[in-house]
């Protein structure tokens, strides 16, 4: 026998359904609905309010375009959007080889776009110059190409639609090692630091240190040896240095090459 509490529930003999005033009953229901189980909730990974992320795909190379966007694509928390015309699209995805002056260029660029985070997805960084550039560009994230599996691009710019940053730790280390040395670099002009020598300068003392003449130097490097001796003589002057040996001694004791 089934009888019908008061306030119309339903219950089996001998159990009785307490009765749920309206007032408390509506608070509960929107108690559910704050913690997100409710029916409104979005999918597991989505953001808060169950909407999409616009992500704009931006890669020279069309191969790497179309496998960085066959990625996204498949995942319903992403909503692609051409990068010809973004029209705000909360995440910019740059994916790149290497952090080049055109890579630079757009990135700058983006950065003007308030509207916009921007995440790199990168195969090397050749310094820790080329990373500290693509911080100033405005990066928040970074990811290596050789890592850039499917989970691993949705983190990335899930992370990025909730301002969050993400910067695997070896990158870090050396980001923090770079910048300290160009903080020390700028407290003590003299001092030696990894932005000491442009890479140029690095090499052409390496060559130095091997016992290379300057018209062996240039036949190397493919310079002039007037331009060698120019090179050296404008290293052997910054440096305050006496004479090449003495700027290869140097850049040796401080780890320069």
């Amino acid at each position: 026998m089934i009888r019908a509490e008061a306030n119309g529930a339903a219950a089996p003999t001998g159990i009785v359904v307490p009765r749920v005033p309206a007032q408390e009953s509506a608070r509960t229901a929107g108690a559910h609905a704050g913690t997100g189980t409710g029916v409104g909730a979005g999918r597991a990974g989505e953001p808060a309010t169950g909407r999409r992320v616009t992500v704009a795909v931006y890669a020279a190379d069309p191969v790497l375009h179309v496998g960085v966007v066959h990625q996204l694509r498949q995942r319903p928390e992403i909503e692609l959007v051409d990068e010809e015309r973004p029209d705000g699209a909360q995440v910019s995805l740059v994916a790149v080889d290497s952090v080049d002056d055109e890579t630079v260029a757009l990135l700058r660029r983006l950065r003007h776009d308030s509207r916009t985070r921007t995440g790199l997805v990168v195969g090397t960084f050749e310094s820790g110059d080329a990373l500290q550039r693509a911080i100033e560009c405005g990066v928040t994230a970074v990811l290596r190409r050789a890592e850039a599996d499917q989970d691993r691009l949705l983190r990335l710019v899930l992370a990025l639609a909730k301002g969050e940053g993400v910067l695997p730790g070896d990158l870090l280390a050396r980001l923090l090692h770079h910048v300290g040395s160009l903080q020390r670099s700028a407290l003590d002009p003299n001092a030696s630091s990894l932005s000491t020598l442009t890479p140029r300068e690095a090499e052409m003392l390496r060559l130095v240190s091997e016992g290379l003449d300057t018209a062996e130097i240039a036949r190397k490097t493919s310079y002039s040896e007037r331009t060698v001796k120019n090179v050296l003589h404008e290293v052997i002057t910054r440096l305050q240095l006496r004479n090449r040996t003495h700027a290869v001694g140097f850049a040796l004791r401080n780890g320069l090459i």
